[in-house]
C-alpha cells in the first residue's frame, strides 16, 4: 500500500500553519509514556512544539515576507519555500540564509531541525543527481522527482541517518541480529521492505517524511544497510519513540518560557517490515553511493549552512540574555564584566562572520551549482563544541547565584504574603521583581533546565562527533598551499 501524508496542499498556494497541523493527524504511530499518542497536535507535551512549527509556515505565507521567504518554482511558477532553492549565485546563497534567519528568529535558534534543514540536503542531492545515478539511472530520477515534490508541496522532511548504539565495535552485518540496524529484509517488484532501527530523527514526529540512510562509514558486507529512502511518517510499521519531552513539565510559560514552546523532540525510529515503493528509493544496497551522497553533493554543506544560520541567531539571543542579566544586576558598567562580555561578543562574532564567509568564498562546481565554502563551514563546526561550552560558562559566571535563587513557580505571585516579600527582596535596581525573575527564569531554561542541557548536548554533537567534524576540515584544507610556503622558504638562497 502506498501511503502519503494526509494533507498535501495544492501547488498554487503556500502551506499554512493550519494546513500543517491538520496533516499531523494522519495515523502516525508515536509512542510516549507507555501509550500510543492519538493526536500529536493535542497531546499536552507535544502540541506546543507543533504550534511553533506551524507558526513557521504562517510566516513563510505572510504576504509582506513573500519575496524573502519564497521563489518561483521552476516547474510550476508558483511561490515555494526558498529553503528549496538550489543556489547558482552568491545572492542565491544569501537569500537562503535570510530565509532561514526568519525562521530561526521565530524560534530563537532553539529548534535545530526545522523544515529548512533537511530541505538543504535534498537541494544538494538534486543538484548532483549523477552521484545517485552511479547506482542506476532510475535512482537519480527518483531523487530529483522527490525533491521537486517536496519543493512544490512545501513538505517537511526529517532524517534518521545514524545506526543505534548497540555494539559499535562491529559493523552492521556482524551484529548479533541482522535486523537490529535498519536494512532490507525483502524485495518485491514494487519496492523494498525494511526492518530494524535508526536514530536520531530530531523532529521526526512532526515531519511529513523521514529520510532514512546512513552517514556512518559502512563496510563490505553492509550492503543491506546501504540505502537511502523516504518514508511517510504514517507508514504502516513505522514507529517513533521520542525521548522524554521536556514540555511535559511545562505547566506555564512563565516558568518554562523556552522548553514549553521549542522542544522539538529527538526520536528513535523502528521499522517493522516497512514497505517503500521503488520511486522513493534513491540508494539501493550501495555503500559507495551511501557515502558519496554526503560528500560528492553539496547536501552536507547546504544542510549545515542552515544549521550555522540557526546557531548564529541562537547566539545573538544568548548574548542578549547575558546583557539583560548584567543590566538587572547593576553590573553592566563593571569593567571586569565588560571584559567577559567582550570575550563572549568575540566568540559570537566569529560564528557570525564564518557564516558570511561561507558565502564570500563560495565556489561553483562544473554544473554551475554554488557550494558554500567548505573550509569556512567545517572550521567553525570543528570548534563549535568547544566554543559553545565556553560561552555557556561565561553566562554562568555572569549570573552567579541569580538563576538558582528564584521563587518556586509562577504560583508564588498569587499569594499576597509571598508576593510582598518577592516584590521587596527580588527586585533589581532597574526593574520590578517579576520582570527580573522572568529574565532569570528564561536564562535558567536556556542553560540549566533539562531543555537547556539537551541544547548543550545537541550543539556538541549535531554535526557529528568532534573528531569526525575535524576530519572533514582535514580533508578540505589546502595543505599543499601551506607546505609550498615551507618548501619556498627552504630554497631561499644562502647568505
Amino acid at each position: 500500500m502506498k501511503v502519503q501524508p494526509a494533507s498535501v496542499p495544492a501547488v498554487d498556494g503556500l502551506r499554512t500553519g493550519r494546513d500543517y497541523l491538520q496533516s499531523l493527524n494522519d495515523g502516525r504511530q508515536v509512542f510516549l509514556d507507555g501509550e500510543l499518542v492519538k493526536d500529536v497536535t493535542k497531546h499536552p507535551a507535544l502540541s506546543r512544539a507543533a504550534d511553533s512549527i506551524a507558526h513557521l509556515f504562517d510566516l513563510a505565507a505572510e504576504p509582506s515576507l513573500r519575496d524573502r521567504m519564497t521563489f518561483a518554482s521552476p516547474k510550476t511558477g508558483q511561490p515555494v519555500l526558498r529553503a528549496y532553492q538550489i543556489p547558482e549565485t552568491a545572492q542565491d546563497l544569501k537569500a537562503r540564509r535570510l530565509f532561514s534567519e526568519v525562521w530561526a528568529e521565530a524560534t530563537f535558534g532553539l529548534m535545530g531541525r526545522t523544515p529548512d534543514h533537511v530541505a538543504g540536503f535534498f537541494c544538494g542531492f538534486a543538484a548532483a543527481p549523477e552521484v545517485f545515478a552511479a547506482g542506476g539511472a532510475q535512482f537519480a530520477k527518483n531523487v530529483v522527482d522527490f525533491y521537486e515534490k517536496m519543493r512544490d508541496n512545501h513538505l517537511y522532511a526529517s532524517y534518521a541517518i545514524v545506526p543505534p548504539q548497540i555494539d559499535r565495535s562491529k559493523p552492521a552485518h556482524k551484529q548479533a541480529d541482522p535486523t537490529l540496524y535498519a536494512g532490507i529484509v525483502a524485495e518485491k517488484d514494487s519496492g523494498i521492505i525494511l526492518k530494524g532501527a535508526q536514530q536520531l530523527a530530531t523532529g521526526g514526529l512532526y515531519s511529513d517524511y523521514i529520510y532514512l540512510s546512513c552517514i556512518h562509514p559502512l563496510q563490505p558486507g553492509d550492503e543491506n544497510y546501504a540505502n537511502g529512502v523516504v518514508i511517510p511518517a504514517n507508514a504502516p510499521g513505522l514507529k517513533l519513540y521520542p525521548r522524554r519531552p521536556f514540555g511535559a513539565v511545562a505547566s506555564n510559560s512563565f516558568d518554562y518560557p523556552l522548553s514549553g514552546r521549542f522542544d522539538e523532540l529527538d526520536c528513535f525510529v523502528v521499522l517493522d517490515n516497512v514497505f517503500v515503493p521503488w520511486e522513493q528509493v534513491f540508494i539501493h544496497r550501495n555503500t559507495n553511493v551511501c557515502r558519496d551522497q554526503w560528500w560528492k553533493t553539496p547536501a552536507h554543506a547546504y544542510g549545515n549552512c542552515q544549521a550555522q544560520t540557526r546557531y548564529a541567531v541562537k547566539l545573538r539571543f544568548m548574548i542578549g540574555l547575558a546583557k539583560r542579566i548584567n543590566e538587572l544586576s547593576g553590573n553592566d558598567s563593571n569593567p571586569a564584566v565588560q571584559v567577559q562580555m567582550g570575550e563572549l561578543a568575540s566568540l559570537v562574532s566569529i560564528i557570525e562572520n564564518m557564516l558570511l564567509a561561507q558565502e564570500a568564498v563560495a565556489a561553483k562546481d562544473s554544473d554551475g551549482v554554488l557550494w558554500p565554502s567548505k573550509t569556512a563551514l567545517y572550521s567553525v563546526m570543528a570548534l563549535q563544541s568547544e566554543l559553545n561550552s565556553r560561552m555557556l560558562e561565561i553566562i554562568r559566571e555572569l549570573s552567579g547565584a541569580a538563576m538558582i535563587t528564584l521563587p518556586s513557580s509562577a504560583a508564588d505571585f498569587d499569594n499576597p504574603d509571598m508576593m510582598a516579600d518577592i516584590n521587596r527582596y527580588m527586585q533589581s535596581g532597574s526593574s520590578d521583581a517579576k520582570t527580573r525573575i522572568a529574565v532569570m527564569r528564561m536564562a535558567w531554561d536556556f542553560i540549566g533546565s533539562e531543555f537547556g542541557s539537551r541544547q548543550q548536548q545537541y550543539e556538541k554533537f549535531y554535526g557529528g562527533a568532534s573528531f569526525l567534524v575535524k576530519h572533514n576540515m582535514y580533508r578540505n584544507f589546502d595543505f599543499a598551499g601551506a607546505t609550498s610556503l615551507v618548501d619556498r622558504a627552504l630554497k631561499l638562497p644562502a647568505f
